[in-house]
């Protein structure tokens, strides 16, 4: 099948890679020149574990194609997907204006009957308005059925999760439409479920809220655990032996970031808004996470009681391990306010310091973990990369002008820590 995808971010490109992988021709369309020109030389955008290699190995095979002209990429493909960033604006909505002028792009060279299907993440409601663009736009020849088909990976696994997700969700009333969506996800291995557009859309924004609050419920414990001597990571363990709950998503920590759930749950509460709904739950959540990386400084600033002069070690600048996004990412807001305090900050991640280095964070970037601890007065663990859970610690000591380590993710055992001679301070514990 000949399909296209609008759009090379984390979804896009994921996603046209394994499709191509499956034997599809696949066109990418974009329209920064310098991204298109990088891709056709096999060059990514971000990283992402396996990509790259599934992406040389598809364009070798040419089944996969980068593009600016939408119509070499548009006129001949079944299906478009639409997959376009939506940020938060600063009220909190979807910005959807990347979404509609893809719209409008599509509609003006599509020649023939073409599924159109978005797959970013949009309210309820926004593929009716794409329908309406479309229609406005297109060729009076020229037929079409929009479909909704919200994303469900993760930074990390992205390959396996769009291979083998839990689910595909397919949005459309039309029978073509889903018998096509049908056939181009049969190799696919996630349960099936058919609904409306609306309920598309909706399902998206309700997982990673769900998500998230079940982070930001993992944090408020670990707050209250720490005020009455129990240790949050055992009691949610406890709680994740329970069937009906799971341990997943249940870990206390300095706060969810990257681009999905901060800007998805701040989108859900104005859409509530919009229908007069106070979806105080979700504000609650969105109020715990700020508070987790907010709580966690202050146990920094109140241990080393000033933070003028004092030079600091950063471990972990990604919102999470195996990617290199640092949108939203909670080391900014950490490394921002000791900046503000005047501490001097040494900074190591085994991935995500190119992206960082084009912050100017002010920042000194170190080569490993090693180089970031050596005459620290504290050492910040703030993404939990698995390298740094098999860091020699005797080693770090030693190097280190103080032994303090602040662990934002609890990586390593307190007494352990206590026994090797190092001030040892965690979440929850």
């Amino acid at each position: 099948m000949i399909i296209s995808f609008i759009g090379h971010g984390y979804v896009g490109l994921v996603t046209a890679a394994v499709f191509a992988d499956l034997g599809n021709t696949v066109w990418v369309v974009g329209r920064t020149k310098e991204k298109i020109a990088n891709l056709k030389k096999g060059i990514m955008p971000f990283y992402e574990p396996g990509l790259e290699e599934m992406v040389k190995r598809n364009m070798k095979a040419g089944r996969i194609k980068f593009t600016l002209n939408y119509k070499e990429a548009v006129s001949n493909a079944k299906v478009v997907f639409i997959a376009v960033g939506t940020p938060a604006k600063k009220n909190g909505e979807a910005d959807l204006t990347a979404v509609f002028a893809a719209a409008k792009s599509i509609a003006e060279n599509i020649d023939k009957y073409t599924v159109i299907v978005t797959k970013s993440t949009v309210p309820p409601g926004t593929n009716r308005k794409v329908g309406k663009i479309i229609i406005q736009t297109k060729k009076s020849t020229a037929l079409f059925d929009i479909a909704s088909c919200p994303e469900f990976l993760r930074e990390g696994t992205a390959l396996n999760d769009t291979l083998h997700p839990d689910r595909v969700v397919i949005g459309t009333e039309s029978e073509k439409a889903k018998k096509i969506l049908l056939e181009l996800h049969e190799p696919i291995d996630g349960k099936i479920l058919i609904c409306n557009v609306e309920t598309a859309e909706m399902i998206k924004y309700a997982s990673n809220s769900l998500l998230s609050t079940k982070i930001s419920f993992a944090n408020a414990m670990a707050f209250l655990c720490e005020k009455v001597g129990a240790d949050a990571e055992q009691v949610l363990e406890g709680v994740g032996y329970d069937k009906r709950l799971g341990r997943a998503f249940l870990y206390p920590g300095v706060g969810y970031g990257g681009s999905c759930f901060p800007k998805d749950v701040k989108a859900l509460i104005a859409i509530a808004h919009d229908v007069e709904y106070d979806f105080k739950l979700l504000k609650a959540v969105d109020e715990v996470n700020e508070q987790a990386s907010t709580f966690f400084i202050q146990k920094i600033e109140k241990t080393l009681k000033s933070l003028n002069n004092k030079t600091i070690g950063i471990l972990g600048l990604a919102f999470k391990p195996n990617t290199d996004d640092m949108r939203e990412a909670p080391s900014i807001k950490i490394i921002n306010y000791l900046r503000q305090k005047n501490a001097k900050i040494k900074a190591y991640d085994p991935i995500a310091m190119t992206k960082a280095e084009d912050m100017n964070l002010n920042i000194n970037f170190c080569q490993n973990a090693y180089e970031a601890a050596k005459s620290c007065h504290a050492l910040v663990i703030v993404t939990e990369w698995n390298e740094f859970r098999q860091l020699d610690l005797s080693k770090i000591k030693e190097i280190m002008a103080k032994p303090i380590i602040f662990d934002g993710r609890n990586i390593y055992d307190p007494k352990k820590m206590k026994k090797l001679g190092f001030a040892y301070y965690s979440v929850g514990r």
